[in-house]
C-alpha cells in the first residue's frame, strides 16, 4: 500500500529568483548617504563665527581712514566662515577644512585680546571677549566631528556604502 504522506513526494523547482538589473549598467547606483545631523549646526555655527568677524570689522573701522587692512582682513575671514559653512552644507569636498581654519583664526584672535583684556584688569570688556568665544568653540567641536568631516570628504561618492574601502585593512 503506497504512503499518502506529503514528507515523500517531491516539488516541483520553482524557477530561481530574477536580478533585476537596468540594462548596460549591471549594478544599480548605490543610495546616496543622508546628511548627517551635526551638518546643519555646524553650518550654522559657521555664520555665527562670520557675523562675529564682521563685528570685529566694524568695531575696527573709522570712518577718518575707509577701508584698511584691519578692517578688510577680518571681512575676508568672514567671507571664508560663510563660504565654509555653504561647502559643508552641500558636503562638497573639504568643506570642514575651510571652516575650522576660519574658526581657528578667530579663536586665537580672541584668546590673545581676552588675555590682553585680562592683563589690564578685566572689566566688561574681558566679559565680551569670553563671550565672543562661543562662535569658534561651537564651530571647532561640530565641524571636527567624523560624520561631518566624512559628508565633507572628496571621494564621499566613490565610497562604497558598508564604509570601508575595498581592499583596505581593518584597524
Amino acid at each position: 500500500m503506497p504512503s499518502t504522506s506529503s514528507r515523500g513526494r517531491a516539488r516541483p523547482a520553482a524557477p530561481p529568483p530574477r536580478v533585476h538589473r537596468p540594462l548596460g549598467r549591471g549594478f544599480a547606483a548605490p543610495a546616496a548617504r543622508a546628511r548627517p545631523l551635526e551638518a546643519p549646526f555646524a553650518a550654522a555655527f559657521g555664520v555665527l563665527v562670520a557675523a562675529e568677524y564682521f563685528y570685529l570689522a566694524w568695531l575696527l573701522w573709522s570712518p577718518d581712514s575707509g577701508l584698511d587692512r584691519f578692517v578688510v582682513v577680518p571681512a575676508l575671514l568672514a567671507a571664508a566662515g560663510v563660504a565654509g559653512a555653504v561647502l559643508v552644507v552641500l558636503g562638497r569636498g573639504r568643506g570642514w577644512l575651510v571652516l575650522t581654519v576660519s574658526a581657528v583664526v578667530l579663536l586665537l584672535g580672541l584668546l590673545a585680546l581676552v588675555l590682553v583684556f585680562g592683563a589690564l584688569g578685566g572689566g566688561a570688556a574681558l566679559w565680551q571677549g569670553l563671550l565672543l568665544l562661543v562662535g569658534p568653540i561651537g564651530c571647532l567641536a561640530l565641524t571636527l566631528r567624523r560624520p561631518v568631516r566624512e559628508w565633507t570628504s572628496p571621494d564621499r561618492a566613490r565610497r562604497p556604502t558598508g564604509g570601508r574601502r575595498p581592499g583596505g585593512r581593518a584597524r
